[in-house]
């Protein structure tokens, strides 16, 4: 992959998991200064194989990073990550960018925007969809809440790994379509999961059925998922808690908002 033309930024990646390594090796293909920071050594011995500088806390992260970009499972890690006893934004030096991957709270995300301005840092809240073959091929779908200008002077890193990448709105509102897009989709998981069971009780095979469906205007992307998974029983077995996380989250949000979700969200409980 040759440089972008944004290569002249230094990216930070905190969370090299499922979805931040993958991110990781885009990145510094692409041609961008890449650190790092994890606490488990294998994890680093990796990121070291394709190029990646690990630091030796969050703090020289934030010190050495124009673009800062944390990748981790749940707001309490973001927290501790961004504002923590050793968190980084405190470190981060005026004019640079924390970038949030994370789903959750759009408080969090608020919380840490306000924080980060303070030292003159901007936040980007930007919700992502997909998967790491979605990253690895640079087809991830990002949802970002905030500054349109600060979006556009680091699109060249996050699109090492993410197209489309659309402005939702302010902080805050990447997470709140992404928590809308997860009811959705596991409301349409758990429906998958009917389908399947009662294409059993009707005496079919059930792959069967679900794969003539995903032809059909009956399909969805949940119904795709699940038939690339083998069945909608297998899909919640793999993805079911990353499911039910984000449909909590979002059941809280929209119950604090005033907002309501209906069947969407009566149906997601099922998953």
């Amino acid at each position: 992959m040759a440089p972008s033309p944004g290569s002249e930024l230094t990216v930070g990646l905190v969370g090299l998991g499922e979805m931040g390594m993958p991110m990781a090796r885009r990145i510094h293909a692409a041609g961008f200064p890449l650190h790092v920071f994890a606490r488990r050594a294998e994890v680093l011995d990796e990121a070291r194989t394709f190029g990646a500088t690990p630091l030796e806390s969050l703090g020289a992260l934030g010190e050495s990073c124009d673009v800062v970009i944390v990748c981790v499972y749940s707001d309490d890690q973001v927290r501790e990550v961004a504002l923590g006893a050793e968190g980084v934004v405190e470190h981060m030096r005026p004019g640079s960018v924390f970038v949030n991957h994370t789903t959750g709270r759009p408080d969090t995300a608020r919380t840490v925007a306000e924080a980060a301005a303070v030292r003159g840092v901007a936040m980007l809240d930007c919700a992502l969809s997909g998967g790491p073959a979605d990253i690895a091929a640079g087809n991830l779908t990002l949802w970002v809440g905030g500054d349109h200008d600060v979006l556009e002077r680091v699109t060249p890193v996050l699109a090492s790994y993410s197209s489309p990448i659309l402005h939702v709105g302010a902080v805050g509102d990447g997470q709140k379509v992404k928590l809308l897009n997860n009811a959705l989709f596991g409301a349409q998981v758990a429906l998958t999961v009917h389908v399947e069971r009662c294409a059993h009780e009707l005496g079919l095979d059930p792959a069967l059925v679900l794969r003539a469906i995903h032809e059909c205007s009956g399909d969805s992307f949940a119904l795709g998922t699940s038939v690339r998974s083998g069945s909608a029983a297998r899909l919640v077995d793999v993805a079911g808690h990353f499911i039910r996380k984000d449909v909590a989250v979002c059941e809280e949000v929209a119950s604090e908002l005033g907002a309501d979700l209906g069947s969407v969200l009566t149906v997601a409980r099922e998953v």
